[in-house]
């Protein structure tokens, strides 16, 4: 399977959680494409591991090591991110979590948790970066949401209320932001193999097949989507949802 496709040549992209999973797939298509990438994630070791896989190839990316859901953790991690590669065009926020809790189950700190990772997270990265892509006239902001907020999910009320806001933060700033040379979409993933999924209450092979596909997605299906999102030719698409998700849901 190529990695090659439209150049992002001469471009700065930020990742958040990309130590591993969705993250790790989208920052390492992003370098094969010609962006010099800046791994974040909390996860020093992991951002470590993908920096170094996307150096290895002759891609040029950097760890930063940091959380995202904090404010002055997410300007020290921009301020080195500028230092070493320079403006920040790209902005990917992929950083999340996820829990299974029924809903009666669910604690105010378990909601509060949830959504200052998932949907604090993304505004405070956001904020922080689109400063610079207003100077520079261009940027592309790719929000990883969920088929959870799309279709609902059982046990997972708290999961699927923090995408669904990162889906109406998207659409707002779409809005906000479309004279201004700055696309905002979104992409909700659906059932994708992943390290987070392995380690949830589920039998990941019997699930993919209740799909369309018979089969799980994998994190690369969600890095092409994200590719041609940060693209040049993605120029005229924003507040959008692309959904990748194997029929799962048709919209």
């Amino acid at each position: 399977m190529s990695l090659q496709g439209s150049s992002l040549e001469g471009r700065v992209a930020v990742v958040t959680g990309a130590a591993r999973g969705i993250g790790a797939a989208v920052a390492t298509v992003l370098a094969a494409r010609g962006a010099a990438v800046a791994v974040w994630d909390l996860n020093a070791e992991g951002a470590e591991k993908t920096a170094a896989a996307i150096q290895e190839t002759g891609g040029t990316a950097i760890a930063v090591a940091g959380d995202a859901a904090e404010a002055s953790a997410v300007a020290a991690a921009a301020a080195r991110t500028r230092d070493e590669l320079g403006p920040v065009s790209i902005l990917v926020n992929n950083a999340g979590i996820t829990a299974y809790q029924p809903f009666t189950g669910i604690t105010e700190d378990v909601w509060d948790r949830m959504i200052g990772v998932n949907l604090k997270g993304p505004f405070l990265v956001t904020r922080e970066l689109v400063p610079g892509m207003l100077d520079a006239g261009w940027g592309r902001i790719v929000n990883i949401s969920s088929s959870s907020a799309q279709t609902g999910a059982p046990a997972m009320a708290h999961y699927a209320a923090s995408k669904g806001g990162v889906i109406g933060l998207t659409r707002a700033l779409a809005v906000e932001y479309a004279d201004r040379g700055i696309t905002v979409n979104h992409v909700p993933p659906g059932f994708i193999d992943t390290p987070l999924v392995r380690e949830g209450p589920v039998d990941v092979d019997a699930v993919a097949a209740t799909m369309p596909m018979k089969r799980a997605g994998r994190p690369e299906d969600i890095a092409y989507a994200v590719a041609y999102l940060a693209s040049e030719e993605a120029g005229y698409v924003t507040g959008q949802t692309f959904s990748v998700n194997g029929g799962r849901y048709l919209v």
